[in-house]
Formats: structure tokens, sequence, C-alpha cells
């Protein structure tokens, strides 16, 4: 038998070991991380909804999830796909510093002027730094 044949079959026994050990460690951690679901955490289903787990019944192997207050569905365990955390709060001291950083042309209190058409852009942009700088007690020359 040709070694370069015998070279190419250890090659694919070899990746189709590595491909079938690291499926059995991922299917590990899902399994894993739905033997820990509590009630109170944030989940995703597989298809896509949202909601909080409030029960758990391990003998049925299900998971009773609040979409939205008073609205429960059931769901089999194996549809939970993962574990939502919830963003960071932050102030609007943050929000409004980040948009004067980046050159945002929207206000703090939110509201935005929409030009009818596009060529008013450049206009408005130019305005609303001009008020800005107006505000901040600077002067045209700077």
């Amino acid at each position: 038998m040709d070694p370069t044949l015998l070279i190419l079959f250890a090659g694919l026994i070899a990746l189709m070991f590595f491909m079938s050990s690291r499926t059995r460690k991922q299917q590990k951690q899902q399994a894993e991380f739905r033997s820990a679901l509590a009630p109170g955490q944030e989940v995703m289903t597989g298809s896509g909804m949202v909601g909080t787990v409030v029960a758990i019944d391990d003998a049925a192997d299900t998971v009773t999830i609040e979409s939205t207050p008073g609205v429960q569905t059931r769901w089999l365990r194996a549809a939970i796909a993962k574990r939502l955390d919830t963003p960071a709060v932050t102030d609007e001291t943050d929000v409004t510093e980040e948009s004067d950083q980046s050159g945002s042309i929207t206000p703090a209190d939110g509201s935005v002027d929409v030009p009818d058409d596009i060529s008013g852009l450049d206009t408005a942009q130019q305005e609303f730094r001009e008020q800005k700088r107006r505000e901040n007690g600077e002067t045209e020359g700077k």
C-alpha cells in the first residue's frame, strides 16, 4: 500500500476525532448551562423569544418563561439557547458627552431637525455647530 494513502487516512481519522471532540465539548457546555438555569434569569429560546425564567419542572424537563407581565409559556429545557445579561445603564450625561465628542448633530434634548432634502444637511450641521459655539461662549474666530 502507498505510504501517502496511509498518511491521508491517518489525517482524516485525526480530523474526525478532533471535530467530534469539539462537538462533545459544546454539547457538554450547553447541558451544564441548561442544568444551571434558575428562576429570575433572563433567557432567549432557540426561536428568539426572550423572557424571564419563572419556574423549572425537573420531572417534565420544562421551563416556564414569562415574556411580558402575566404571559407565561412552557418550553422544553433543550429549547433554551442562551442566557441574556442585561446591559449596563448609562446616565444621560455620558450619552450627551459621547454625542458631542463624535460630532453628532443631535441636540442633548433629543429633538432632531430633519431637512426636506439632502442639500440642507451641511447647512444644518454648520448651524448646529455655530449654536453650540455660542452656548459655550466661544467666538467665531477660534
